[in-house]
């Protein structure tokens, strides 16, 4: 071996050996970051707002025992609560969270990427998630009280046209939103909330459609509405002119025709206070004011009702609100159509020949001379179209008469007409049956029968029959 090849050797084994060291060099440098990186965290890892780069676990959790939070919320740049710092609530019991974190975090070689995480500490800190809560929903709530409101999409009715309002933004929080955004971090120590606001319905939504659909359904309705034996057909559409739908699809009518349509209808088929046309015993025909007898349609009643109807889609209905002068202020005579009101059944007065006629379907079924009320001390019986109040057989009268102490005589039978207490009754006492007694020698205002006729006459009354008086 020449010099040449002994140094070439020479050479060779000295590059192995520094090779070999520069491996095993980087190896150990290789271990020891990957040791260093398994062990701690990266430089700018974050966990709750809190720097935890370059701590181990242990040491992790050991800062995240005594950090404090400030207790500050934030809603976009606006501060609405400062509380008074706080200790994070975390115990060697959330160090095996933490050392998940540390795996989750791993990287092989040092990473200078951010990265915050959140952590909740096993323990729950009710200051966090109950009392602050609530200060900050009471915070919102209140703010929200001198915020505008936004202003929802709505079908209406208006003018008996269908329109749709637009929709207006407010500014009112969502704050269900908001503390959910809160509950995301419940261990940040500045809390800031990203603005969320309520939210109108918009014009296209399905809400307002629904509400299109139950308007367009209320204008194709039609009622029957039946007053006595006449149907009149009401019709939505002709009817209805504002109308609004609640959010459960509720239609609400507000302003219609439906009043004026039913004061039609009642001022043109409604008898009280109306004169009645009657034809007498004698064929004339003759006119009679109602007086006790007659009945009206409650147009305000009425009206409420044929609009709850028409929201409930009913197809008919009968008037059911009727009124009038009679004794607990009924309607008399409105189930009554025959013989322009007064029906076959009926009893007639006539003053001017001082007799009655009782009619029973139609039909005479009795007459008698009869003394009604002293015409001289204005103490007439009075006219009109009255009805039988009720009957009463052995009733002892009690009242005045002109110029005469109170009395109280005893009758057989007793059937008033009038509210004021006059009435049928026999009058054994009267000797006096001319026809012309009642004008100086008369009753106190009752038609006296003769006695002879008077059960008769009380056989074939009934409780509001009507009694024509003239």
């Amino acid at each position: 071996m020449d010099k040449r090849q002994r140094s070439s050797t020479k050479w060779f084994k000295s590059w192995k050996f520094i090779t070999i060291g520069i491996i095993v060099i980087i190896a150990l440098i290789l271990a020891g970051i990957s040791y260093y990186q398994a062990t701690r965290f990266n430089s700018k890892i974050m966990i709750n707002d809190t720097k935890v780069g370059g701590l181990t676990a242990d040491q992790v959790i050991t800062k995240l025992k005594t950090s404090k939070l400030t207790n500050r919320v934030y809603v976009g740049k606006q501060q609405i609560l400062d509380e008074k710092d706080t200790t994070m609530a975390f115990t060697d019991k959330d160090l095996p969270e933490v050392k998940k974190l540390l795996k989750k975090q791993w990287s092989f070689f040092p990473s200078l990427k951010e990265k915050t995480y959140s952590l909740i500490p096993k323990k729950a800190d009710q200051f966090r998630s109950q009392t602050m809560k609530k200060q900050i929903e009471e915070k919102l709530l209140s703010m929200n009280k001198r915020l505008k409101a936004p202003k929802d999409a709505k079908a209406k009715l208006e003018h008996g046209k269908i329109v749709i309002s637009r929709s207006i933004n407010g500014e009112k929080y969502d704050v269900a939103s908001l503390l959910k955004d809160y509950e995301k971090q419940d261990y940040k120590s500045d809390i800031h909330l990203k603005p969320v606001y309520k939210q109108p319905i918009k014009e296209d939504s399905s809400i307002v459609k629904n509400e299109e659909i139950a308007l367009q359904e209320l204008l194709q309705r039609t009622i029957d509405y039946k007053v006595q034996n006449k149907v009149y057909p009401l019709k939505a559409s002709e009817l209805i002119k504002n109308a609004s739908v609640s959010k459960d699809i509720k239609v609400t009518i507000s302003v219609s025709d439906i009043k004026t349509k039913i004061d039609e209808i009642n001022r043109s088929q409604s008898t009280l206070n109306k004169n009645f046309t009657f034809k007498t015993h004698s064929g004339s025909v003759i006119s009679v004011k109602g007086q006790g007898y007659g009945w009206a349609i409650n147009v305000e009643k009425e009206t409420a009702m044929i609009q709850e109807a028409f929201v409930k889609g009913e197809k008919s209905i009968s008037a059911s609100n009727i009124y009038g002068n009679g004794w607990s202020n009924e309607g008399i005579g409105y189930e009554t159509t025959t013989n322009n009101g007064i029906g076959g059944t009926y009893a007639e007065v006539s003053i001017a020949q001082q007799r009655i006629w009782i009619y029973t379907d139609g039909k005479l079924a009795l007459t008698t001379n009869v003394v009604t009320g002293k015409h001289s001390t204005s103490e007439d019986t009075s006219p009109g179209v009255w009805y039988i109040l009720y009957k009463r057989p052995q009733y002892t009268l009690r009242g005045s008469a002109v110029g005469k102490a109170d009395y109280a005589v005893k009758v057989n039978y007793w059937a008033p007409f009038t509210n004021s207490g006059q009435g049928f009754h026999d009058a054994s006492w009267r000797t006096n049956w001319a026809s012309n007694a009642y004008l100086t020698a008369g009753s106190g205002g009752c038609v006296n029968t003769p006695p002879s006729m008077m059960k008769a006459v009380y056989d074939n009354l009934s409780t509001y029959d009507p009694v024509v008086i003239y």
